[in-house]
């Protein structure tokens, strides 16, 4: 089991690490609206985040 939580903390902060770098400070309040909205199952919070994350993914490259 201790295993299996490293490896989900690796990923997470991975991800996270990743996010940071290809699309900013933008990209990780993204990310963390989404998570928050999905573990509160509040539809607004994750919608958000998921709006803000699809806009930098669409976005023009800068």
């Amino acid at each position: 089991m201790p295993a299996i939580a490293l490896l989900a903390a690796v990923f997470t902060v991975t991800v996270e690490q990743f996010v940071q770098w290809k699309y900013g400070t933008l990209g990780i309040v993204g990310l963390v609206l989404l998570t928050v909205g999905v573990k509160a199952r509040n539809t607004t919070c994750s919608s958000l985040g998921a709006f803000v994350l699809a806009l930098l993914v669409t976005g023009p490259a800068l």
